[in-house]
Order: C-alpha cells, then sequence, then structure tokens
C-alpha cells in the first residue's frame, strides 16, 4: 500500500486530507511540524509527500530544496499544497523542484486525482532507461547528472533537468509547448507557453554550445537534434 506524508500545519486541512487518503486505499501520515516530519523521514520515506509552504520552524521551500539535495530523497514525489496561487509563485515551487502545485481552497477529489497521476508517472520514469545520449550531451537519471562533453553541467533546476531529459528521450522529434507542459509539468500549466520559451531560453545558456541541439520549430515547438544520427 502506498504511503502519503502530509507536511500541513492547519488541522482542520490536514485531518480532512488524511481522512480522505485512508478512505481512498492510501496509508497517510500527517505532521504539524517540520521536526516531526524530519525525525519520521529518518525512520521510513513515503511514496509521496504533499507539503505546503507557509509553515512553523522553517517553510516549504526550503524543505523541499533539502529534499531535492539529498540522493535519497531527490526523486521522491512531491505536491505543493498552497494559499499561493499566483503564476510567480507556482514557477517558484515548480523549479525548486515540485512535481505537481495544488492552490487552496482545493477540490479533494482533484487533488487525489493529482496524486494518482503522479505516482503513475512516477512509476514509468523508474522503468525508463537510466542513461541519454544525443552528441556531446549525456544524461544519467539515476545520477541525476549533465554533461557536454567531458564538462559536468551544474545550476539546472528540477524543471530543466526534466525538459533535457524529455527532449533527450524524443530526439529529433518535434514537441509541441502542449506536450511539453503535459509532460514535464504533468498538466495544462497556467504559464502557458510563456513558461516553456522561458525553459529553453535558460537550458540552452546553462548548457553552453551543446544548447543549439535543441532547435525552435517555427509555429510548432522545439526539438532536439543529434548529430550522430545525421550522420548515419
Amino acid at each position: 500500500m502506498m504511503m502519503v506524508y502530509l507536511l500541513e500545519d492547519d488541522s482542520s486541512i490536514r485531518n480532512f486530507v488524511l481522512y480522505t487518503l485512508k478512505n481512498t486505499g492510501f496509508e497517510a501520515e500527517g505532521f504539524e511540524h517540520p521536526a516531526d516530519f524530519w525525525k519520521r523521514m529518518e525512520e521510513q520515506e513515503p511514496n509521496l509527500l504533499l507539503l505546503d509552504i507557509m509553515l512553523p520552524e522553517e517553510d516549504g521551500l526550503k524543505i523541499l530544496k533539502k529534499l531535492r539535495a539529498d540522493s535519497r530523497t531527490k526523486n521522491l514525489p512531491v505536491i505543493m499544497l498552497t494559499a499561493k496561487g499566483t503564476e510567480y509563485d507556482k514557477v517558484l515551487g515548480l523549479d525548486c523542484g515540485a512535481d505537481d502545485y495544488v492552490a487552496k481552497p482545493f477540490s479533494m477529489m482533484e487533488l487525489m486525482s493529482r496524486i494518482r497521476a503522479l505516482l503513475r508517472r512516477s512509476a514509468r520514469q523508474e522503468e525508463k532507461s537510466d542513461v541519454y545520449v544525443a552528441g556531446p550531451l549525456s544524461l544519467s537519471v539515476s545520477k541525476h547528472m549533465v554533461k557536454a562533453g567531458d564538462a559536468e553541467v551544474t545550476g539546472l533546476t528540477y524543471k530543466e533537468f526534466e525538459l533535457l531529459l524529455l527532449f533527450l528521450q524524443n530526439q529529433e522529434k518535434v514537441l509541441t509547448r502542449d506536450q511539453i507542459l503535459q509532460s514535464v509539468w504533468g498538466y495544462d500549466f497556467d504559464g502557458e507557453s510563456r513558461t516553456v520559451d522561458v525553459h529553453v531560453r535558460t537550458l540552452r545558456q546553462k548548457l553552453g554550445d551543446a544548447g543549439s541541439l535543441i532547435e525552435t520549430v517555427r509555429g510548432f515547438g522545439y526539438k532536439l537534434v543529434n548529430p550522430g544520427e545525421e550522420e548515419r
């Protein structure tokens, strides 16, 4: 049975979400304070975390960054639950490594749907290949490492890494902005095409010369070209 942790300081929300989880086939534990959450994480890691941003002791974004920096929890599925619902807050949370974002007040049916969808995507990701290569670019999923030639590419955000992984998994294929939003963000994110364009631009910059492998296809979207494929 899947275990879900909920870090939420509002007791009414925490109790309602836990009740729903337990009555829809999940094991679930809730925490009011980050200290209690971290102590439980040392004993058992969950299959998914529901994480509020506004918390006592330390905010959810700091907690998320710590999780992503730890090799044991860098791939832990995380959904942010927060009263902050602006586009900027969504992008900030997703770029820090959140897999999904649900703004309060939210529908419990929607939340359960998001949880199941994220767990399905995570299961499929675990089944995929570990290393992808295109010309000078290489990406290792398990090591969470990207190289351009012999140099390691550092400073990629969580979503930039996922975006590059998507391109490498679909080499020479044109991906529309809607397809990219659905694959990387998991649903029709409100940021629309601007979100994709901004992330592609920063990803290209961080990849240096190898960034030119990501080509813009006017009127459609983007594709990653593999120089090795062209030589064959």
